[in-house]
């Protein structure tokens, strides 16, 4: 069905390293309509940048839109943002794009952006939490391993506008170091990333898996799906890292608890949404033996319902009250 012509929409992206999803909502923060590509990282900066400007005049033309019905996009990137521009985003190939310029100067519409953790955050407090909590934190378990605040009903960045990324926390100074994370990071361990790798040197050293069967010894190819099957086959192997995983997760909400002592910890993203069995209540046991007693108590640490769309729903919320802010000013 056709959107009426006097109505003012909004566009919400998620830019990701191997997908670009993007929404269209309505006045009210409605989804009408979504659309997903995969991110072609591999022809270079400019070539995701062509992605998303294509994703999103393919959405608004798929409900017979113009772009200038179109009120406010938001838009969410992996890396550091300021001032519109997107730094250091290394899984989309891009060190420093003014991705709000460009876009702003190709589409004729105005855009916010944000980095891609804290609108998920944002997402999963105004529309699966409804806006209730005083205090959040997001921590989403995919690729890598990022996250996001909310403190005092608002999106923390902190001074240095880069707040939330506890990816970056380091669980074991003598872990291994991953590429474009820290030794000991929670990223190097448990994102998928992470998880993969370590499985990959059990295999090498001799141990054995139901995984090789499939995937050959490289484990090429590896999802959190055929981790989930493994484990439901009595896989040990499989079971073991992603439960130490889980563990070290765990540890680093339990800094986020001491630290913070937020309303709800709430976890997203593929790894643990496809794991979930496994890992969510490791996360939550461990997670509360390491805090001090009475520390706990009232906070609750939760998987997110929204699945991906929890990104573009942030978006959305984004651009609509910067468009607003803005407006006022």
């Amino acid at each position: 069905m056709a959107a009426k012509g006097t109505d003012r929409y909004y566009v919400g992206i998620d830019v990701g390293g191997t997908k670009i999803l993007a929404g269209l909502f309505d006045r009210s923060l409605r989804l009408l309509a979504k659309q997903k590509i995969q991110t072609t990282a591999r022809r270079g900066p400019e070539a995701v940048v062509d992605q998303i400007e294509l994703v999103i005049r393919e959405l608004v033309a798929g409900k017979y839109l113009r772009l200038r019905q179109i009120r406010a996009i938001g838009l969410g990137a992996p890396g550091t943002v300021k001032g519109g521009r997107v730094l250091h985003a290394y899984n989309i190939g891009w060190e420093d794009v003014g991705i709000k310029a460009i876009l702003r100067r190709r589409l004729r519409v105005p855009v916010f952006v944000e980095n891609d953790c804290n609108l998920f955050a944002l997402g999963i407090h105004r529309v699966e939490l409804k806006g209730k909590p005083r205090t959040m934190a997001g921590v989403f378990l995919g690729t890598g391993i990022g996250g996001g605040l909310i403190i005092e009903g608002k999106l923390y960045r902190g001074f240095n506008l880069a707040a939330g990324e506890f990816g970056q926390m380091i669980i074991d100074k003598g872990g291994v170091r991953a590429p474009n994370s820290f030794r000991g990071s929670l990223e190097s361990l448990a994102s998928h990333v992470g998880i993969a790798r370590r499985l990959r040197q059990a295999v090498k050293g001799g141990e054995p898996t139901l995984l090789q069967a499939e995937l050959g010894k490289t484990l090429k190819g590896l999802t959190s799906d055929h981790l989930r099957l493994a484990i439901a086959q009595r896989d040990g192997l499989a079971k073991r890292i992603v439960r130490e995983a889980a563990e070290e997760t765990g540890l680093c909400v339990a800094g986020i608890i001491s630290a913070l002592g937020p309303e709800y910890v709430m976890l997203g993203g593929g790894v643990v949404e496809t794991l979930r069995r496994t890992m969510l209540p490791v996360i939550q046991k461990t997670a509360a033996a390491n805090v001090l007693p009475g520390t706990m108590e009232g906070i609750s640490i939760l998987l997110s319902t929204m699945g991906e769309a929890g990104g573009i729903h942030g978006a959305a919320v984004f651009a609509r009250e910067e468009f607003r802010q803005t407006a006022r000013s």
